[in-house]
This record gives structure tokens, C-alpha cells and sequence, in this order.
């Protein structure tokens, strides 16, 4: 019982963190670390604008912490604080969607600006807005490949 109030296990629900983490895979994380910061993959439960009042279950990872200011410019570049962030490991532009989250964004206390690896397509901050650190479910330690062996 203990080792389950410290530690969660899911399934991915989805391929917005593709190539790192596929759909089905499953994850380990750790329940008691709230304090995430940039680049930290996390397990969160949010209302998104189409589910009602249904909590849905996301692995995205976090960009942006309390403070800083989040934009994405038209050319679909992520911009943190007035600096263009380049990431190596992401292979793909992030577009704005229009219609939800507006840009320029500032983080209020306790919030995080998540995005999905999969950017062009993911459903993330882009979509549901900042994520609170009581929706954060826990930071992944660990993923068990259970597709594509």
C-alpha cells in the first residue's frame, strides 16, 4: 500500500510524446514531487475545453514554470521570458491554436506550461491553458516499452 501512495503506475493514453514515449506504453512516476521544473515529463489530470466536467490523463512535459512569460511567435517557435528556445530533442514547430490559449502568457503562482514532444498535433497548454501543480498527478521516472518490442 505504502509503495503505491509514492509511486503510480499508467498506461500512455495517447502518442503526443512520440518517439520517447509511445501510445500503451507504460509509466512509473513518482506521486510526491510538485515541484517540477523545465524539461520534467509529468503526469497530469485536467478538464479540457471539450470534455465537460470529465477529468482526462496526460504525460506531457513541462516548459514553463510560475513566473515566466510564455509566447509562440508565428513562424511556430516556443519563446520562454523574450528568448527563443531551442530544443534539440523536438523535431517538430509549435504552432499556436487558434481559439484557446492567448499568447503572450504569464504563469501565476503554483502553474506550469506544458507541451506535448509531439507538437504539431499534441493536446496541451496550447489547447487547455496553464496546468496548476493540484493537477499534477506525478513526474515520470520511468518507462516501461510495451509496443513496438
Amino acid at each position: 500500500i505504502l509503495f503505491f501512495k509514492l509511486i503510480g503506475l499508467t498506461h500512455m493514453p495517447s502518442g503526443d510524446m512520440y518517439p520517447r514515449i509511445d501510445s500503451g506504453d507504460l509509466i512509473l512516476f513518482y506521486r510526491l514531487d510538485k515541484d517540477v521544473k523545465s524539461q520534467d515529463v509529468v503526469v497530469i489530470e485536467k478538464t479540457t475545453p471539450d470534455s465537460g466536467n470529465e477529468k482526462e490523463l496526460f504525460v506531457l512535459r513541462v516548459v514553463a514554470v510560475e513566473g515566466d512569460t510564455v509566447d509562440i511567435n508565428a513562424g511556430g517557435r516556443l519563446i520562454i521570458n523574450g528568448n527563443t528556445v531551442i530544443e534539440s530533442n523536438i523535431f517538430y514547430s509549435t504552432p499556436a491554436y487558434e481559439g484557446y490559449t492567448q499568447f503572450p502568457l504569464t504563469l501565476g503562482e503554483d502553474e506550469c506550461f506544458v507541451l506535448a514532444d509531439q507538437r504539431e498535433n499534441g493536446t496541451d497548454s496550447r489547447y487547455f491553458g496553464a496546468v496548476k501543480k493540484d493537477e499534477i498527478q506525478g513526474t515520470v521516472i520511468n518507462v516501461l516499452r510495451r509496443t513496438n518490442i
